[in-house]
């Protein structure tokens, strides 16, 4: 897997990302421990360090300080919304044409429930509503259909005008419940729902299988997206959310040709063979890969 030179845009954008990444959550820690390592793993420390070292070019920075875990992870989700504010909206409208928004929910917006203000979601406040003040209810549901994402994508409907640009399409007499149509569906649509994970260390990381079944479960029209973001070196920490289908898109890797590059030239077999494993059966991509990906 050849590493990549920012000679496209994407790749001088992927460049850039790990750039920012490097200003603020990827640093090299106290004892030489780079920060999305397990210090408590040789294979994790070893592996972060052979990504880091590619990323800075075997430039070591001086010792920074682990961030809080919360701080981190909003760090994290605000780049890679970035990154795909300058990829897939600003660069892919010949592919997908429309009006894109790529917006980070923020931990206030999760209190509510941020995925009833999309189209395919809205009767979640309906829902909720009927739930409050109601045990019984709530008891039959459960919190099934709470779903937080960290990232989504959206797109606006259409005016009549758009649709008609190139012939006459549609009236007032068809197409009267298209969700597309902004006379009949004023709501934005859910593209994509994405959730962060810079490292996983935790069953709490199956809890973005369970809110990818939820979105499938609870949606009224079109399935988002549903995709993983990781920055975890290890390869069988990956693989805990990455193998499987039927729930996640795909997992996505913030450095994936820098991490099978460290493997593939270390002594860690295991390791190489679970990667390669997640690479060919699509179940892992580098982040690069994400905006075309979301461009289908």
């Amino acid at each position: 897997m050849t590493l990549p030179s920012p000679a496209s845009h994407f790749a001088a954008e992927r460049q850039r990302f790990h750039a920012s990444l490097l200003r603020s959550v990827l640093q090299v820690g106290v004892g030489g421990v780079v920060t999305n390592a397990d210090k408590d793993s040789k294979l994790s420390v070893a592996i972060a360090a052979g990504i880091y070292s590619l990323l800075t070019f075997g430039t070591v920075n001086p010792i920074g300080q682990r961030l809080p875990g919360q701080t981190s992870g909003n760090t994290f989700e605000d780049l890679v919304a970035s990154f795909l504010r300058s990829t897939f909206v600003t660069h892919l409208q010949h592919l997908r044409p429309g009006t894109w928004h790529v917006e980070r929910i923020t931990s206030r917006q999760q209190s509510s429930i941020p995925l009833a203000n999309y189209e395919q979601y809205k009767h979640l406040s309906d829902l909720q509503k009927a739930v409050v003040g109601n045990n019984r209810l709530r008891a039959i549901l459960g919190q099934g259909y709470v779903i937080a994402p960290d990232v989504v994508v959206s797109r606006d409907p259409e005016d009549d005008h758009t649709i008609n640009g190139s012939a006459n399409l549609i009236d007032q007499t068809v197409a009267r419940r298209a969700s597309l149509r902004k006379g009949y569906n004023p709501d934005p649509i859910l593209h994509a729902s994405i959730s962060m994970k810079w490292t996983i260390r935790s069953d709490r990381a199956q809890n973005a299988r369970s809110e990818a079944l939820n979105l499938i479960r609870n949606r009224k029209g079109k399935l988002p997206h549903v995709a993983i973001v990781t920055g975890e070196p290890l390869p069988s920490r990956i693989a805990s959310i990455a193998l499987g289908t039927g729930d996640i898109d795909c997992v996505y890797h913030f450095a994936l040709y820098e991490l099978y590059e460290t493997i593939s030239t270390g002594n860690y077999p295991d390791a190489l063979e679970m990667l390669d494993i997640m690479i060919d059966g699509k179940r892992l991509k580098d982040i690069s890969d994400l905006p075309l990906d979301l461009a289908l």
